[in-house]
């Protein structure tokens, strides 16, 4: 259970699009999309802004990303790979950096090594090599080791906090020389005459895009427009943090998860100073907004008062500032009910399509494969055939559902099973399944996903 948002690449200075000295794109269509040619310069340590301006006509883009968190990014350097250039449009000032922690399995970072990253970002951060099931009393129900189970497994958590995001994008040697907008906070998206969508900013810039690609997150405006549902609340909350330890932290570099009666929690080490956790509970809903972030701290360590010490402790040693609380929300894309991933022009990545708890923790790496699949797919039309774009996107799609899909759905069934209430469920669950059937290589299935390097095709 882990989410942040992910700092991949863009480091180089990058050319505005708002200023009125850029060159024009040209028109042809064999170089419609290109991405613009650049020597290779060293990475530096900061992500280049172009700060929104208003006042001006609708500007022409070719390739819009609008949301630069982990799906965002990974689709953008995946165009870049393949030779194709986009704009990254993101409402906050800067890149985003805060958040708690990120858990990527195989299929996760073959997608990185895909891009091009994964080397660079393997070095930095803690590989979890197993797994501890304890009951709320301390009572251990199993323990996993996970090449034990798959020879092929691999699981690395990124651990990220305020002002330590940037790390992974600055131990990046390659970059993406795409550029970005900051500042930029969609408003308005509608479809014009000449077949384009014209994107309005809350400060009054526009946009006129051949290709929109909506990768803006769980309350996705893009995917409103499109017609989809808000994503649903499935019944249970989670508190989530990351504990500090400046001379050190204690633990075994394993997923600690501990069951109780409609609640559970657990972490694990994301550094050497860092300890990422969480506690979910049942909750009929959401419950208001809280904001202190005092109350939040004291609220989380209250549900696992009389639980294991080590998780007590771990909630004591985290900073105020690096806890929140999120009501767990998911859409089932239902066959025939559902809209479509694309229409025309415009398509979703991640979370603005498939919003899913994270009890199988595939949210972020689900986003990953959809950037990888998605590049192919449309880089493919574009340096074939332009006119096929709108059946590109469309494959995607129909790619992609059979594998978000089921996963969705499961990972909702797994967090509900994981939330029994009843005692005498709570203890087949304590004394039978975990101990006797649970059995970690099939359950790890899921994370097998073939992923080719990206490679831009030789002139």
């Amino acid at each position: 259970m882990a989410t942040v948002s992910m700092s991949l690449v863009f480091q180089n200075p990058l050319l505005s699009p708002y200023n009125s000295k850029t060159r024009p794109l040209p028109r042809n269509q064999s170089n419609w999309f290109q991405a613009p040619t650049r020597t290779r310069t060293k990475p530096t340590s900061s992500f280049p802004s172009i700060r929104a301006q208003s006042g001006a006509a609708a500007r022409k883009e070719d390739i819009v990303i609008v949301g630069a968190g982990i799906a965002g990014l990974a689709t953008a350097l995946s165009l870049h790979r393949l030779g194709v250039g986009s704009l990254v449009l993101e409402q906050a000032e800067s890149l985003r950096t805060g958040g708690t922690s990120l858990t990527l399995f195989k299929n996760g970072w073959r997608v990185l090594d895909a891009i091009g990253v994964g080397n660079d970002l393997r070095t930095q951060f803690l590989e979890i090599q197993g797994m501890v099931v304890k009951t709320e009393d301390g009572r251990e129900l199993r323990s996993f080791k996970f090449k034990d189970e798959d020879e092929s497994f691999m699981a690395q958590p990124r651990g990220a906090s305020c002002g330590e995001g940037n790390t992974a994008g600055n131990s990046c040697q390659s970059t993406a020389s795409g550029r970005s907008s900051f500042s930029s906070k969609l408003a308005k998206i509608q479809k014009t005459e000449n077949g384009e969508t014209l994107l309005e900013l809350v400060d009054g810039t526009q946009l006129s895009a051949k290709i929109v690609i909506g990768c803006d997150g769980i309350r996705s405006p893009i995917a409103k427009w499109m017609g989809f549902t808000e994503p649903k609340y499935v019944g249970h909350c989670a508190f989530r943090g990351l504990a500090c330890y400046p001379g050190g932290q204690p633990f075994e570099p394993n997923l600690n998860q501990i069951y109780g009666r409609g609640q559970r929690a657990g972490f694990l080490p994301v550094s050497p100073t860092k300890v990422y956790w969480f506690v979910c509970f049942n909750r009929q809903s959401p419950g208001p907004k809280i904001t202190d972030p005092s109350v939040l701290k004291q609220q989380a360590a209250e549900l696992v008062r009389d639980w294991p010490s080590d998780l007590v402790n771990i909630i004591d040693n985290t900073p105020d500032d690096l806890i929140i609380r999120t009501p767990l929300v998911d859409r089932w894309l239902w066959p025939n009910i559902s809209p479509p991933a694309s229409a025309g022009s415009v398509v979703l990545v991640g979370d603005a399509w498939h919003p899913m708890t994270p009890n199988l923790g595939q949210g972020a790496c689900c986003a990953l494969e959809d950037a990888v699949v998605l590049a192919r797919k449309l880089a493919g039309a574009i340096k074939s055939r332009p006119d096929t774009i709108g059946d590109a996107l469309s494959s995607y799609g129909s790619e992609r559902w059979p594998r978000i899909f089921p996963l969705t759905v499961r990972a909702n069934l797994v967090g509900s099973l994981l939330q029994w209430e009843n005692p005498v469920v709570c203890s087949v669950r304590n004394n039978v399944i975990f101990p006797k059937l649970v059995r970690l290589g099939p359950l790890l299935e899921h994370t097998n996903f073939d992923c080719e390097p990206l490679q831009a095709p030789v002139v």
